[in-house]
Formats: C-alpha cells, sequence, structure tokens
C-alpha cells in the first residue's frame, strides 16, 4: 500500500456539537476540510493499530464519497478491518447496534439527522466509541484542538473503485473490509426485546399503520421489521427508499414536518397508528388517530409500562432525560420508586448512567427516546414499543395517553424555535438572560406564576463526576411550571434559540385545553424576561412544536 502525505492547514471552528460536526456540504467539500478532520479523529484515538470499526451514514448527498475517502485514511491510519453498511448505509442506532454486537472499537457515522440534505444541504461526521455511543466531551475537545494544530494527513493511494453494493469480506487498500448488511443486527436485536408474535397478531386482526420513513435511512429498516416480518400490509412504510436529498423533505419528525403523515392521520378512516423517522432514523414522532403524541409523554408511556414488554419484564433501573425535556417522566419515576436523572442535551450525557446500570429508558424532547439495548436515541425501536403496547393492552395511542394522564397528570409542554438568528444576536440574548438571573427568584408573574428558582443549568455526571455548565437557562415555577432557553448546537446557519415551556395540570377536567392557550402566560414571561422579538427583530418563533 502507498500512503500519501498530504501537506494541509487547519480550518476554524471545526469543533464537535452535541452530535458531531456538522456543516455545510459545499464546507466539506472544500479539499482538505473532511480529510483534516478524520485525521485529527485518528490521532486521538490511542491504541488503534489493527482494530476494527464500523462505518455508515444516513444516504445523503456526499455519503459514498466520503465514506470512501475515510476509508482511504483508516487503511493509512493503521486501521485493521472496517465493517461498512451496504450501500454506505447504517442508521444511527444500527451502527451503535453493530459496534456492541460486533466488539468493534469504535465507529465513524455520517449523518446530519434531522438537518435537510441534498448539495445545498448539510452534511455530518461523528465518532462513537466502543460502547456504541457518542464520544465524550473529552475525546471531542481533543480531536477539536488536533484540528487547530495538524498540518498534513496521511491517506492511501487512490486504489480500484471499492462495490459497496456487494455483501460480504474484500480487501482494500490492504485493508480488510466487509460490507455488511445493514439491517440485519439491528433486527435481531429488536426480536429480543419485543413480543414480534403479539403485533403480529395485532397486525392479523385488521390493525393498520402508517410509517413516514421521510425518503431517509429509516426506510430500509420498516420495511424489513414492520411489512416483512410483522405483517403490516404493503405499502404501510411511505416514502422508504432513502434518497439523497430525502425526496425535498425536511428530515424532521415533527408536526410542522411530516405534515402528510398528519394529515393522514387526521383523515376519515385513518390508520390506527401513525409515526415518522429522521434522517437517521434515531428520532421518532408517535401519532394516533388526530392524536399527535408528545415527546415527553412518550417517554413517560413507555416507562409506566415498559414491564409490558418482553425486553423490559423485570422493570426499570432508572429513567433519564434531558434538562429541557418535560418532568412527565419524573412523575414516573416517583411513582415506580426509581430515580430519573436531568442531563444537558445531547445523548453522550446518558451513556454514563448506562454502563453504570443507573437508567434503563432514556429520552429527549426533541423527538428522541431509546434505553440500554444501544447506546443512541433509536426511532424504530420506540415505534416498536408503542406497538407492543397497543398488542399488549387492546388500547389505542390516544387510550394509552389519556390513561397515563389520568393517572400522572397532564405535562403541556411545547418548544419555539427562533431559528437563523445571528450567532453574536443569540449569544448577547443569553448573556443578557444570565445577567437577570440574580434576584428573580420568588418574583410573583402572575396567574399562579410564582418563580422559585432561576439558574444556568450545570450538571455533575454520577459517575465519572465529570461537570457540564451554562447548558441552558431555567425558570422554575411553583406548582411545576418551567420555562427553559438554551441555543441550539446543531443548525449549520446562524444560531437557534429554543425556548421550552411546560405547565402541570393534575385535574382531568384539564386535560383537553389547547397547549398554546395554556402555555400563553408563560410564553409572555419568557418574551418579557428575553426581550425576544426585540433583540432578534423576528415576529414569531420558526417553528412551534
Amino acid at each position: 500500500m502507498k500512503i500519501q502525505t498530504v501537506p494541509t492547514q487547519a480550518f476554524d471552528g471545526q469543533r464537535p456539537g452535541t452530535s458531531g460536526l456538522r456543516r455545510k456540504v459545499a464546507v466539506f467539500r472544500q479539499p482538505h476540510y473532511l480529510e483534516n478532520f478524520v485525521q485529527a479523529l485518528f490521532d486521538t484515538l490511542p491504541d488503534r493499530e489493527g482494530k476494527t470499526l464500523v462505518l455508515g451514514g444516513d444516504g445523503r448527498f456526499h455519503n459514498r464519497e466520503a465514506i470512501l475517502v475515510i476509508l482511504r485514511m483508516a487503511a493509512a491510519n493503521g486501521i485493521g478491518r472496517v465493517l461498512v453498511g451496504r450501500g454506505g448505509l447504517l442508521s444511527t442506532p444500527a451502527a451503535s447496534a453493530v459496534i456492541r454486537q460486533r466488539g468493534a472499537y469504535g465507529g465513524i457515522i455520517l449523518s446530519a439527522s434531522h438537518n435537510p440534505g441534498g448539495p445545498e444541504g448539510d452534511f455530518g461526521i461523528k465518532y462513537n466509541i466502543g460502547n456504541g455511543g457518542p464520544a465524550p466531551e473529552m475525546l471531542t475537545e481533543a480531536i477539536h484542538a488536533r484540528t487547530r494544530t495538524l498540518t498534513s494527513y496521511s491517506i492511501a493511494a487512490r486504489p480500484a473503485v471499492l462495490d459497496l453494493d456487494h455483501l460480504g469480506p474484500t480487501t482494500f487498500c490492504e485493508m480488510a473490509v466487509e460490507v455488511i448488511d445493514p439491517v440485519a443486527d439491528y433486527a435481531e436485536l429488536m426480536q429480543r426485546l419485543f413480543d414480534f408474535d403479539a403485533m403480529r397478531a395485532w397486525f392479523a386482526d385488521g390493525h393498520r399503520i402508517c410509517f413516514d420513513a421521510m425518503s431517509a435511512v429509516g426506510g430500509p429498516y420498516a420495511r424489513t421489521l414492520l411489512e416483512e416480518m410483522l405483517g403490516a400490509s404493503a405499502g404501510s412504510v411511505i416514502n422508504g427508499i432513502p434518497l439523497e436529498d430525502f425526496g425535498g423533505h425536511h428530515p424532521d419528525p415533527n408536526p410542522a414536518h411530516a405534515g402528510a403523515l398528519i394529515a393522514t392521520m387526521a383523515a376519515p378512516h385513518a390508520p390506527d397508528f401513525g409515526a415518522a423517522s429522521d434522517g437517521d432514523a434515531d428520532r421518532n414522532m408517535i401519532v394516533g388517530r388526530n392524536f399527535v403524541v408528545t415527546p415527553s409523554d412518550s417517554l413517560a408511556v413507555l416507562a409506566a409500562n415498559a414491564t409490558l414488554v418482553p425486553g423490559y419484564r423485570d422493570g426499570l433501573a432508572g429513567i433519564a432525560r434531558s434538562m429541557p425535556t418535560s418532568c412527565a417522566a419524573d412523575a414516573v419515576a416517583r411513582e415506580l420508586g426509581i430515580p430519573c436523572y436531568e442531563t444537558p442535551t445531547g445523548w453522550k450525557f446518558f451513556g454514563n448512567l448506562l454502563d453504570a446500570g443507573l437508567a434503563t429508558l432514556c429520552g429527549e424532547e426533541s423527538y428522541g427516546t431509546g434505553s440500554n439495548h444501544v447506546r443512541e436515541k433509536d426511532g424504530l425501536w420506540a415505534v416498536l414499543f408503542w406497538l407492543n403496547l397497543q398488542a399488549a393492552t387492546g388500547l389505542s395511542v390516544e387510550a394509552l395517553v389519556r390513561r397515563h394522564w389520568a393517572r400522572f397528570g397532564r405535562h403541556y409542554y411545547s418548544r419555539h424555535d427562533w431559528e437563523a438568528i445571528p450567532a453574536s444576536v443569540a449569544e448577547a440574548l443569553m448573556a443578557a438572560l444570565r445577567e437577570r438571573l440574580d434576584g428573580l427568584a420568588g418574583r410573583d408573574f402572575g396567574d399562579g406564576l410564582r418563580l422559585e428558582q432561576a439558574d444556568d443549568f450545570a450538571y455533575l455526571d454520577p459517575v465519572d463526576h465529570s461537570e457540564s455548565r451554562h447548558q441552558g437557562v431555567r425558570l422554575l415555577f411553583a406548582g411545576g411550571a418551567r420555562i427553559i432557553f438554551r441555543l441550539s448546537g446543531t443548525g449549520t446557519e446562524g444560531a437557534t434559540l429554543r425556548v421550552y415551556l411546560e405547565r402541570y395540570e393534575p385535574d382531568p377536567a384539564r386535560h383537553d385545553l389547547p397547549a398554546q392557550a395554556v402555555l400563553a402566560p408563560l410564553i409572555a414571561i419568557a418574551d418579557e424576561l428575553a426581550a425576544i422579538r426585540e433583540r432578534t427583530g423576528m415576529d414569531a418563533p420558526t417553528v412551534v412544536t
């Protein structure tokens, strides 16, 4: 093998965010940009010589080209073997499963998750460690530091083209490569967790579903599991073929971007169950007939009913949720007598809790739920969980949620996204808000909203005792109402301010009110304290979910 040492210069801004490095496709296609980041990654991986890596992505534009570059660099940097998904495809949860089940050293996942694809869209890359989970901050900061100092990268001379569509072992640049079925390991894992016989019987009784894969990588997984293995009728999976531009979809499974699914589930004679997944199939949205389930409620319902599912029949060790996620899961944890951990946003913060056996189910308000079966959120896993609960109880999605509210109360919840704000404006807004925190506690805003605590959330990991500061401003009111402000790290243009609003209602007679009306007093308080409209010049949030 001939190895080339290519001179390069450092790029600014290659710090991985909560889910790796995400930039516009045009940025990644600059000469040396991808190579610099990959070399920085390899330079920070100890004892990588001869190890096995997993490699795949969500199939978005530039996926195949990037995989071939990474394979050449892996060979030049001493990697012994790479398992790559057929066609360059691996969903994020499936990649985690393969890393864990095959004992791989780690994996590289090419995805910008729920961000748009295509030549004008976004691209992303992240590294997952040997437990199958996203790299911890210590490693991502080391990668970033290395991107700022490297002056060259190593890559194997261009070889013959590798056929990514042919299953089986081969040699590429004198390195062992195996093209694997991207669905097989994942499907085997799902069969160990869920009651497939009960779900087959549910479908055989005539129940119908609509699963929107949004022309992303979840399509092959959903078709295999839902239609082929469980017996859902042909066509139950829509937009099931992965496309480089996601067919023009914004592959984010929420009511704003999955309009076709929402319309289908609100129509006369709608299917019994609806769901959608995102670009890399790690997020999910659950929909009943004319009834959308919030991600926070979804986590709580799954936790409250977990023992009905074979993989969790022995109960839960604990629940973990990101700080902006509603406190619905906390109420379940209290009744079950188990801990509920509040972490910063970013699935990597759940890894230590899962590895230590402190938590079993995890969830984020951004349509992510998962468990200790992998170390990523998992969209199709959540769909199968909901199907298993319907098969076990005979209840619909809406009936399951209403039964939950009657038992635990309803946590009215919404997220308001203010997108594409100039970064300097967004950072100044948050800085000004932090300066106002002192002295706010105790203020009575009326309508039963007395502020009990105002802080900038910091997290002390109970396992490794690492601390993460400045994770979002929290306003905590008497009675369980909350307002959270934080800047998102998943966009590629400007900054996104996310405002999370929550109000608890124990009275069943008040469980059918419009969420935005219930939250209106909190919305007004948020705008007053942060001066969002004044500072951004925007009249309204870009997206409300």
